[in-house]
């Protein structure tokens, strides 16, 4: 009978060894995803900067310059 519970117990413990194996596979590949929808929506983020820089008028360009225009007129 103690053939059996070693055994029994060592299937118990590769068991768990197997499903902690899975869990930190698991763990990584959800890391590595969350991890690329973070860059994804940065990019995104980035984009949607240049489209609206690019549509501004000339009025909020110049609003929004650091240079003190006063010095360039005549």
């Amino acid at each position: 009978m103690s053939r059996k519970k070693t055994e029994h117990g060592s299937l118990k413990d590769r068991l768990n060894e197997e499903l902690l194996s899975q869990m930190k596979t698991k763990k990584k590949a959800l890391a590595k995803a969350e991890e690329k929808r973070k860059e994804q929506e940065r990019q995104e983020r980035i984009e949607e900067k240049k489209r609206r820089e690019a549509n501004k008028s000339f009025e909020e360009l110049l609003n929004e310059s650091d240079m003190d225009w006063k010095k360039f007129k005549s």
